[in-house]
């Protein structure tokens, strides 16, 4: 069978249950196949190949990184991944998975097809719970729309409870980012041209959170700008500006975006976002 992605390292529970199930079911690893490097997923790895499958040459798997590099399986040097592509198949007894790249949560993300159930394994890209965290928002969006084409039937997700309406929870997911970047939109048209810092207007945006999640939230903030700026939608998008009785108004933002980064700055962890915008308000009459 294949196990994809493991644990944390140091959970001896983890293991233990993992070779009650195998043992249960008469049944064996033969390949450990991994949705993306972060420890949560692949820190347990070479626990389970020294204490469950106790074979060092069993194929430990996942996708490759655009820039080729190569990783080191945590606490064991002596083993090593086995690269894959998006598109490539990985078969066992009754399965097969069908790889397609899902960046967005991180670079490395991959998901895969369970042919057999029209069924994908979708790592953290789409979260049982919750709306999940991401690195890159565009790609992430992508991603979405790239797993919402398969029209799969059942989500395994990597964390949370299977999801069974899937195009729902898609849908979801992508209605509540584009939410916020309305809110974004709103919050630096109330401005009125004032600069604002990724503080300040996080504090607009994501009023009455409490201070211990401000910090997750710009950086959240910051991601979504991003994404903004490469779709241009902050330079194009129409908004509805609220302090205007002209129904047919709308509200052509254009926006410059400079992200600076001094040394005090990147010594404490915060990152100084300054907006600088020009709007000009069209009526039916222009």
């Amino acid at each position: 069978r294949l196990l994809i992605d493991t644990t944390d390292p140091g959970i001896p529970a983890y293991t233990k249950l993992l070779k009650s199930v195998l043992k249960e079911n008469d049944i064996d690893i033969q390949e450990i196949v991994a949705t993306h490097h972060h420890i949560d997923h692949v820190g347990a790895i070479g626990e389970v190949v020294r204490h469950v499958v106790q074979d060092n040459n069993i194929p430990i798997s996942k996708l490759v990184w655009d820039d080729g590099r190569n990783e080191e399986i945590h606490g064991r040097k002596d083993l090593s991944y086995t690269y894959f592509n998006e598109g490539h198949e990985i078969k066992t007894e009754g399965a097969t998975l069908k790889v397609i790249h899902t960046p967005g949560h991180c670079d490395d993300h991959a998901a895969f097809v369970l042919k057999e159930e029209n069924a994908i394994l979708c790592g953290d890209s789409i979260l049982g719970q919750g709306t999940g965290q991401f690195d890159d928002l565009y790609k992430f969006m992508k991603s979405l729309e790239k797993i919402r084409s398969y029209g799969s039937k059942i989500i395994y997700p990597g964390h949370g409870p299977v999801i069974v309406d899937t195009e729902a929870k898609i849908n979801e997911y992508i209605a509540h980012r584009q939410e916020r970047e309305q809110q974004i939109l709103d919050a630096m048209a109330y401005a009125d041209k004032k600069p604002l810092s990724s503080a300040e207007l996080t504090k607009i945006v994501y009023k009455g959170i409490p201070d211990s999640l401000m910090k997750a939230a710009e950086n959240n903030l910051i991601l979504t700008l991003n994404k903004m700026a490469i779709e241009e939608t902050i330079g194009n998008r129409a908004v509805k500006d609220k302090r205007s009785d002209f129904c047919s108004s709308k509200l052509r933002l254009q926006m410059e975006m400079l992200l600076m980064r001094s040394v005090c700055d990147w010594l404490s962890g915060s990152i100084l976002l300054r907006l600088r915008y020009q709007y000009k308000l069209e009526t039916s009459q222009a």
